[in-house]
């Protein structure tokens, strides 16, 4: 297959390498022309390693390069079959691309987006011809993240996700089907391991060091949730949820923080600009927590209350089938379980009594149960 990648940042480039290594023949564009050749030499270090730690042959290391080309314009995507676009989160820009993307493909050429919130069927309507239209998100990193969320729009031709939830497969991928809901399925359901680990340290009931640490020490999480943020950056992160936010007519369950707004203003971004929750300039370490099990437990049980109950109605309103819903969490975030099971295991009365009890402290929708909890043993 002939595919087209536009943006060639770090997803953009991912997503060529994971085309590429599997047999693709891969042109990438990006409107500044410097990135391209960046990116490019980065993926030549990146492929260079994984032959020194014998994770691929050096002959498979050539093969992926000499099936990636540059493209130098939108018209260099004329043969390709499949265009996948992974630039800058604003739907206008986007927009702006697709209409002009569509001048040089083939009609049957499937055009799709890596968006990780914008709405599919918004961007898929500007198009000429919108049943070929999907979106197609991955995880970053691409080459390393299984998952892949195929999202239909209310417009995409019923074959077409099928087909690409087959594509995707045959990369090696995870992939999910998915509603076009705000999120999709794991920024939705993500957001409060987020949105509550904040709320708790904005009013001081825990230090960042604690949340963390007890999200590692009792929920068994590989990162706590400011780890996260550091990781993903901070500001990508409060984009994510300001969007969301909004496109759920400012539903109280997802406002965001004015802490994590502060800090994206302040440019503390993590591990990128090199201070974020954490410091991470050279010779710094990150302090001890002090550990007390009792407010541990409220930590847990709070946090991991919210997002059972995100996905129980996730469940509810069909965004995914069960097991999506599962693997989707595990793969996509590494939650060490899927948040049903979880729900289950913890027991459903427990959480429905812990989010109870929060409504009756805050008195805010924030803290409302899917109608589907109580119901659930």
């Amino acid at each position: 297959m002939n595919v087209g990648i536009i943006g060639a940042g770090t997803m953009g480039i991912g997503i060529a390498q994971v085309a590429a290594t599997n047999g693709c023949k891969v042109w990438v564009y990006d409107a500044n022309a410097k990135q391209v050749e960046t990116a490019t030499i980065g993926l030549e270090k990146t492929l260079t390693r994984l032959v020194d730690k014998q994770k691929i042959s050096s002959e498979k290391m050539v093969e992926i390069l000499a099936n990636i080309s540059i493209a130098t314009e939108l018209k260099d995507f004329k043969d390709c079959e499949l265009v996948i676009e992974a630039i800058i989160e604003n739907k206008e820009i986007k927009t702006k691309i697709f209409t002009e993307l569509e001048k040089h493909v083939s009609e049957s050429c499937v055009i799709a987006s890596n968006t990780s919130s914008i709405s599919i069927t918004s961007l898929g309507a500007e198009l000429q011809i919108p049943k070929r239209f999907i979106g197609i998100h991955f995880f970053n990193p691409a080459p390393l993240m299984p998952l892949v969320e195929i999202i239909p729009s209310l417009l995409t031709e019923k074959s077409l996700a099928d087909k690409m939830y087959n594509l995707v497969k045959d990369w090696g991928k995870v992939p999910v089907m998915a509603k076009d809901i705000p999120g999709f399925i794991v920024n939705r359901i993500a957001r409060p391991y987020y949105g509550e680990g904040l709320r708790i340290v904005e009013e001081n009931i825990a230090t960042v060091e604690q949340v963390d640490d007890a999200m590692k020490r009792l929920g068994n999480f590989k990162m706590g949730p400011f780890e996260l943020m550091d990781l993903i950056g901070v500001d990508v992160n409060f984009s994510v949820t300001t969007t969301v936010y909004k496109d759920y007519f400012y539903d109280p369950k997802y406002k965001p923080s004015l802490l994590q707004q502060r800090m994206s203003e302040a440019k503390l971004h993590g591990r990128k600009t090199g201070k974020g929750f954490y410091d991470y300039a050279e010779g710094s370490s990150k302090p001890e927590p002090h550990k007390a099990e009792a407010l541990y437990q409220q930590i847990f049980l709070r946090i991991i209350s919210m997002l059972i109950n995100e996905a129980v109605e996730a469940k509810r309103l069909g965004v995914a089938n069960d097991e999506d819903l599962e693997l989707a969490m595990q793969k996509g975030v590494n939650y060490p379980k899927g948040l049903l099971a979880w729900g289950k295991e913890i027991g459903y009365a427990k959480i429905s009594e812990t989010l109870q009890n929060l409504h009756d402290e805050y008195q805010e929708e924030r803290y409302r149960q899917s109608p589907l909890l109580r119901k659930l043993n």
